[in-house]
C-alpha cells in the first residue's frame, strides 16, 4: 500500500542553506578577477568585453530583436548610432601597423630582414659562399664522395695554420709578389693557404708528343697552364708530399696536420716541391725550341 503524507503529519525536511555546496558559490573567472584587481589598483586589467557584443549582432537581425530580453532591447535603443564602435578589432590594428600614413609606403610582410641589394655579391650565392681555393682543395681532399670528411680536414688545416707561430720566409725562395708580411699570415689562414699554393704552383707542364721528330721519337713540348690547372697541380704535389711525411702520432686528424706542416714548409722555403717546380721550369725552357716542331699543320 502507498502511504501519503498529509498536512497533520510531520513536514518534509528542508535543505540547510547555512553551508553552500561546491557549485552554489563559485570563484569568478580569472579574467574577471584580474579586471576587478585592475580597477582597484588603477593599472587597468584585461578587457572582458572583447569580441563582438550581442547588441551589434541583434542590430543586424530585426526579427531577433523582438525575441530578445527587455534589458537588451533597452540597451540597443540607448546605444550610440550605427557605424561607431568603442574599440578597434585586431585586424584593424594590424592593418594600421603595416601602413605608415606619413610617407604612404607599405611594408612587405613576411620578411624578417630587409631584402638584399642588387646586384648580388659573389659570395651571396649559397653554392659560391666559400673561397674558390677552399672549394678546390676540399674537392681534391675528398675520397669516395665523402664531402663532410673533406670539409672537416679542411677546417683542421686552416685551424693549424691559424694557431702556429708565424713562418720565417727564405729570401732565396721568395713568395709571389704582393704577399703580406709573414707575421700577418696566421691572422688570415685562407690567404696563408692561397699564398703557399700559388707560390709553388708550376707555370707550365711538359707534354710528350710521339713521332713529332720522326722515327717514333717523342718530343717534350711545354704547355702553359691556367690558374685552376696550376693550383690543382700544386695541391696534388702537396698531398703527395704530405702522405710521405712521418706521422707524429695517430688519429683521424694526423693527415690534415701533415698537410698543414707541408704548407708551412713551402712558405719557409724548406719543402722539396720548390726543386720539383724548378726542374719542370728548366725542362720547359730547354724544350721551348720544340714548340714550332710540335704544331699541327
Amino acid at each position: 500500500m502507498c502511504r501519503y503524507i498529509t498536512a497533520d503529519e510531520k513536514p518534509l525536511p528542508t535543505a540547510d542553506t547555512s553551508d553552500l555546496g561546491p557549485n552554489q558559490e563559485r570563484l569568478p573567472h580569472v579574467s574577471e578577477e584580474a579586471a576587478e584587481m585592475g580597477k582597484i589598483t588603477g593599472e587597468g586589467g584585461p578587457d572582458v568585453d572583447q569580441g563582438t557584443p550581442i547588441q551589434e549582432i541583434l542590430q543586424r537581425d530585426p526579427e531577433s530583436q523582438e525575441k530578445a530580453p527587455q534589458v537588451i532591447q533597452d540597451d540597443i535603443k540607448s546605444t550610440a548610432p550605427k557605424g561607431s564602435r568603442p574599440y578597434s578589432t585586431s585586424a584593424r590594428r594590424q592593418q594600421e601597423a603595416m601602413i605608415d600614413f606619413e610617407d604612404g609606403e607599405v611594408e612587405l610582410p613576411g620578411h624578417k630582414f630587409g631584402l638584399p641589394e642588387l646586384p648580388l655579391q659573389r659570395t651571396a650565392n649559397m653554392k659560391h659562399r666559400y673561397d674558390p681555393v677552399i672549394v678546390q682543395v676540399t674537392n681534391l681532399l675528398m675520397q669516395d664522395g665523402k664531402l663532410s670528411r673533406a670539409q672537416t680536414k679542411m677546417a683542421k688545416i686552416l685551424n693549424y695554420l691559424r694557431t702556429t707561430p708565424p713562418p720565417t720566409v727564405n729570401p732565396n725562395r721568395p713568395l709571389i709578389p704582393g704577399a703580406p708580411p709573414a707575421s700577418h699570415l696566421p691572422l688570415n689562414p685562407v690567404l696563408y693557404l692561397t699564398l703557399a699554393i700559388d707560390s709553388v704552383a708550376p707555370l707550365l707542364r711538359i707534354r710528350s708528343q710521339k713521332g713529332a721528330a720522326g722515327g717514333g721519337v717523342a718530343l717534350q713540348i711545354p704547355v702553359p697552364l691556367g690558374l685552376r690547372q696550376r693550383r690543382r697541380q700544386a695541391v696534388m704535389w702537396i698531398l703527395d708530399a704530405a702522405s710521405k711525411r712521418r706521422s707524429a702520432g695517430s688519429g683521424k686528424g694526423m693527415f690534415a696536420q701533415k698537410v698543414a706542416q707541408e704548407l708551412i714548409s713551402i712558405v719557409e722555403g724548406k719543402s722539396a716541391l720548390w726543386d720539383r717546380r724548378g726542374g719542370i721550369h728548366k725542362l720547359a725552357v730547354s724544350a721551348r725550341s720544340n714548340l714550332s716542331t710540335g704544331r699541327r699543320r
